[in-house]
């Protein structure tokens, strides 16, 4: 699930102690996160779209003209 703090709280990753981003991060079902949940200490958000990424040759490919093609 993606979990971020909720307003006027930080939550810390219960292993590492890592403070939990602010935008937030998506974390395991666990009953640590689930809890957490329970208490309102997060709140569930969607996570944001990031463009998908293209490997550099491919992304030669998109830009280059095609072969048969005239421009």
């Amino acid at each position: 699930m993606f979990v971020k703090p909720a307003p006027g709280r930080a939550v810390r990753w219960p292993v590492s102690m890592r403070l939990l981003n602010e935008a937030g991060e998506n974390v395991p079902s666990s009953p640590f996160w689930l809890l957490a949940l329970h208490h309102k200490d997060v709140v569930v958000i969607k996570p944001p779209v990031e463009a998908a990424a293209i490997p550099a040759e491919q992304a030669a490919d998109v830009t280059a003209p095609h072969e048969g093609i005239e421009a």
